[in-house]
This record gives structure tokens, sequence and C-alpha cells, in this order.
């Protein structure tokens, strides 16, 4: 029977050498060790990012929005405009957190060079990491060290002539602050909307907008007024709005501007007519109602010389149990086209001001501005309400005609509508143009 060899003998090495390479072996077994439980520890994060808000300095086509990276689905993308650099992709994870790992998943259009940033306020960002050399396929970034709510990829060099496109983009951490928001939707908005023509005119827009609004599928629309043109007869109603934007009604909270007023059979007849509960839930021209943590107020800005408005808004704001609060009607209280300022609005707004009201959505000058916020007297205030002027929605555009104070982002001369998108905690958008493609991508805000 053969004995067994003593590792010594049988390797030919001196006991002091196998002792050696023992403590050798036992530090590299270690260290493996080590080293897996670390990269165990780092996988066994949580995906924190699956279905948030998400945005991007750009889109192919609706069809390819920002969403898709992140909605765990595999076949679906988020692509940006071809031929230009730099394009990013923001995600909202609702709560601070700290990330370890960030896996994306490229689509051909890959980026060459890209950097990972963090951001508490989706303003400032810090690199988590940055990419000089890439090829494509899959890139997994672990042991991150990063804390903030907001993550995006800033790509800086495309590795095509296309654009940048991601299948998914996962981000896994821990949240700080407590649960991340569970009331996350999207809204499409637009004022402005129907005029007297219909999708067999080429020049026809609002059929055009409708599509995009119907591709896009909210939560619910919203409409900032003056919503057929030009008298906005019941007739008008059924002959124009109703065969675009009246096919997704059911799903609509509409408010009424001036030209609903010049009905001839009175004003807001046809208006009333045509949407009926949906317009008048609550027996007046003016409502509100709750979707998550959001307290939606829609006006009459016809009427809000009539006290019982005023007084009905003072009572529905101190009876709100919502943390997020917009508001939406026609006739804006800053604007920087023809119609300009309108001064009828600043009552409401110093209410809703004083109520610390997050967004208010109007009409009436047709193109579309984003401000930042700011108080009822046009101060940049960080307490301030934010404004979108959204008047794009079919009837002819109006220049832009005097540059107001707080004004960050002004397009005329085409057609869209702006698709927001809430969370518990706050609120972006995107004006998006009947080309499928966002012309403008508003910064995250919280709500106060």
């Amino acid at each position: 029977m053969r004995g067994s060899v003593p590792l010594s003998q049988a390797s030919g090495l001196r006991p002091s050498r196998v002792v050696l390479l023992l403590v050798v072996v036992a530090a590299l077994v270690a260290g493996l060790l080590l080293s897996h439980s670390a990269r165990a520890g780092a996988a066994a994060d949580p995906l924190v990012s699956r279905g948030k808000p998400a945005a991007s300095s750009s889109v192919e086509t609706s069809a390819f929005g920002p969403e898709k990276a992140f909605d765990g689905d595999p076949a679906t993308r988020w692509a940006s405009e071809e031929g230009r650099d730099p394009q990013w992709l923001r995600v909202d994870l609702g709560a601070t957190a700290r990330i370890s790992r960030v896996k994306l998943s490229w689509e051909a259009a890959y980026a060459k060079a890209y950097r990972l940033e963090i951001s508490a306020d989706g303003a400032a960002w810090t690199t988590l990491a940055q990419e000089t050399a890439g090829n494509g396929g899959t890139d997994e970034w672990t042991s991150l060290s990063g804390t903030g709510r907001y993550l995006r990829m800033y790509g800086t060099a495309r590795g095509t002539a296309y654009g940048y496109s991601l299948y998914e983009a996962e981000v896994y951490g821990t949240l700080d602050g407590g649960t991340p928001p569970t009331g996350a939707f999207s809204v499409v908005a637009a004022g402005d909307i129907a005029a007297q023509c219909t999708a067999s005119d080429s020049g026809c827009a609002h059929p055009k907008t409708a599509a995009l609004a119907r591709q896009i599928n909210p939560k619910f629309y919203l409409t900032m007024g003056d919503n057929q043109y030009d008298d906005a007869r019941l007739a008008d109603f059924r002959a124009y709005y109703d065969k675009t934007w009246g096919t997704f009604k059911a799903k609509t909270r509409p408010t009424p501007g001036n030209h609903e007023t010049y009905d001839p059979a009175g004003p807001l007849a046809g208006y009333k007519a045509y949407f009926g509960a949906l317009a008048y839930p609550q027996g007046k021209s003016y409502y509100s109602y709750d979707e998550g943590n959001w307290h939606f107020i829609a006006l009459d800005s016809n009427s809000f010389d009539q006290k019982a408005q005023i007084d009905w808004l003072k009572a529905d704001l101190a009876a709100n149990t919502r943390t997020c609060i917009a508001a939406y009607w026609h006739h804006p209280l800053f604007s920087s086209g023809g119609h300009g300022n309108d001064p009828v609005s600043k009552p409401v707004w110093k209410i809703l001001y004083g109520a610390k009201a997050d967004l208010v959505l109007n009409g009436h000058d047709h193109h579309y501005e984003r401000f930042a916020p700011q108080d009822p007297d046009g101060r940049a205030a960080a307490d301030g309400i934010t404004e979108i002027v959204g008047g794009m929605g079919g009837a002819d555009p109006y220049p832009i005609e005097n540059v107001r104070p707080n004004s960050q982002k002004r397009i005329s001369g085409g057609y869209g509508v702006v698709k927001l998108d809430f969370n518990d905690a706050g609120f972006s958008w995107s004006y998006i143009g009947v080309d499928g493609k966002a012309k403008d991508t508003s910064p995250a805000y919280g709500c106060h």
C-alpha cells in the first residue's frame, strides 16, 4: 500500500518554504473572499430606479421617452435626437440615496465618452464615474460611493453617427430619508387648441397635437382654455375639437378661456354642453381634485373678479390635505407673448403663493414659455411658484414680443404639448413638439 507523501517531499521544497507558501496562499484566499464579500454587498443593494420619474435632454421621438430606460422592459429604450453632443438622461430617485452600483445596457447607439453624475437638487452635479473609451454593450459600475436624489448619464461623445440610446439604466443603492414616492404619474397639458379645421387640411395643427397627446397616454389631460375657436359653440366643438382631442375627452380635466365666452348661446354654453360634468364636476366652472400627493385646482379666469370664485379658492386651499399644489387657468400673470402680463390673475397668485402652491399652467398667448420660481410681484424667489405658458395646442402661433424677468425658455412658431411628470415630492416636465422631439426640458423641482 502506498502511503501518503508529505507535501515537502512531493514538491521538493524545504519545510520553511512550504510554510511561506501556505501563508501566501492563505492571504490570497482571504483577499479573494474579502473582494467577493465587497462585490456581493454592492450587488445586494436594492434597485432604486425602476419606474421613477425620468427626464432627458432630448428624445428621438415620443416613442423613445426617458422613462423607457427605467421601466424594466429590455425591449423598450430611450433614444436621444441624432447627431448632437452633449446629451443626458436623468432619473429622480424620489429620496436621497447612497448609490453603490449603476448598470447601463446600451443599444447600438452608445456613448464613447460619458459621466455618471449625482445631485441633491437636480441643478449642481458631482461626478461619480467617467468613461473615456466606451465600446457599447453593457457597462456595470461597481463600488461607487455617492449620495444624492438625482442621477444622470451625461454623454459627451457618441460612439456612432446616431444619438445615445439605452435599453435600461439601473441604479442600485439604499434610500435615506424615508420611502421613495409611490404616486408617480404623468399628465399632458395644452391650451388654445382646436382651430376650425380638420385633418384633411395639411396645415391643421390640432389633429397633430392630439395624436402626440394620445401616444404619450398620460394619467389624464389638462386644457388651459380656448379649447375651441372661434366662438366655441357646441356645433364647433362637435365638428372640430371632438374629432381630435375629444377622442380622450373622458380623461380630460378642462378649463375655459375667453373664446368660450363668445358663444352666441351665452358665455360657456357650448363649453358646458360639450364637456358636461367634466367641466362642472362641483356645479361650477372651477373645481379641484387630487391625484397622488398632488392637489389640482382648475380655475375660470374669465370670472376672477367675482367674489364667489375667490372665496371658494380660499376655502378649497384651507381644506387641502396634499403636500403639493398645481393650479391652471387661461390668462397668465406673466407672459412674454403678444398678450403679455395679465393683472387679472394677480389676486389668485397671491392666494396660491400664501398657500405654498408649486405650479401654475396657463394658455392665452400661443407659445411655450417657462419661468423660474417667482412671487406674485415677479421677483425671483426660492419659495415662488413655477409658471408654464402652454398655448401651443393648435391655434395660430404668436410671436415673442417682450421678454419678462425670470423667463427661462421661450419657443414660438411650432406646436406641441407639455408632458408633466409628478411624484409625491416634486415635478418636472418636457415640451414635446409634434415631431415627437423634446424642445425643452425643465429642471426638477421639489414641492414647498
